[in-house]
């Protein structure tokens, strides 16, 4: 199953015939839920109820434009006034044989009387939009496959992305890792030097020892190691199933920042090696950061 980004555009022209023609356009982006705006023209309340019904269906999450215009390009057949041109007729030969005149009526003259020409207009207005409301409900079906078209696409492209994303912060675990036991003995003898600078020569070694081995159990970065990897390895499988994954990703990216600053918080201050786990632990953040900012246009 794909992922889906939640950024996309798709259009399609449709002429119902030489009168009527239209064009649906719909495009969207990233948003916590399934936000639908419908830009229609007045009196199609029903239809309004049926794209919302199908949005709902094809699509989860994401701010969505769905726009439809109409272009009328009425067909009018010019006709005469036959009533109007017949009166004009029958009076132009009663006043001819009236005052014995000669001449026929000129055509042109009597097509410039007002009212002579007539346009017949064939376009009816109800049912067209009827007509017009059944086909947008079938042409918005395709349409919206290929708007998820392209956000698959997108998100195919974040999917790449984030795989990079991941592959970088299972690196800089890795380099926390092989950093870690040299940290930690680096940490306890920093520890034990200051104990016995503090207690002097008579001390109970066994039990300074004790106190010791539990402080650097405290500052111990295995758990937190262990835990990116299981997270680093969950991520993977969620982009590898597709589907709606957004939400899961982002709460798995807060658990990562909070191991990276745990992990952060428990070697700052042992020196040497440390300021490289504390390089590497920012990196994670930073990583961590971008992922984020990706995730937010995923579905």
């Amino acid at each position: 199953m794909s992922i889906f980004s939640m950024t996309g555009f798709a259009r399609t022209q449709v002429r119902m015939n030489d009168q009527l023609a239209y064009t649906l356009i719909v495009k969207s982006v990233n948003h916590r839920f399934l936000d639908v705006q419908l830009r229609l023209p007045s009196g199609l309340d029903a239809l309004e109820m049926e794209l919302r019904r199908v949005l709902k269906e094809k699509l989860v999450r994401g701010h969505v434009e769905l726009t439809l215009s109409i272009d009328r390009s009425s067909q009018q057949k010019a006709g005469y006034n036959r009533e109007l041109v017949a009166c004009f007729l029958t009076a132009f030969e009663a006043a001819r044989e009236e005052h014995g005149l000669t001449g026929t009526p000129d055509l042109n003259a009597i097509l410039r009387l007002p009212a002579a020409l007539q346009a017949d207009n064939r376009s009816n207005g109800d049912e067209d939009l009827d007509a017009l409301s059944a086909s947008v409900v079938v042409e918005v079906v395709p349409l919206l496959d290929q708007l998820n078209v392209m956000r698959a696409r997108e998100g195919e492209s974040l999917a790449t992305i984030l795989n990079a994303t991941l592959d970088r912060l299972a690196e800089a675990t890795d380099g926390v890792n092989e950093l870690r036991p040299e940290v930690e003995q680096r940490y306890q003898d920093r520890l034990t030097q200051r104990l016995e600078a503090a207690v002097g020569t008579e001390f109970n070694r066994q039990r300074l020892l004790e106190e010791v081995a539990v402080l650097v159990e405290r500052s111990d970065i295995a758990e937190e190691t262990a835990r990116l990897y299981t997270h680093i390895g969950h991520f993977r499988e969620l982009l590898a199933a597709g589907g709606e994954v957004g939400k899961k990703l982002d709460f798995l990216l807060q658990e990562m920042n909070r191991e990276a600053n745990t992990l952060l918080s428990k070697t700052g201050s042992v020196g040497g090696k440390g300021t490289r786990i504390t390089e590497l632990g920012l990196a994670m953040k930073s990583e961590i950061e971008k992922a984020r900012e990706q995730i937010q246009n995923l579905e």
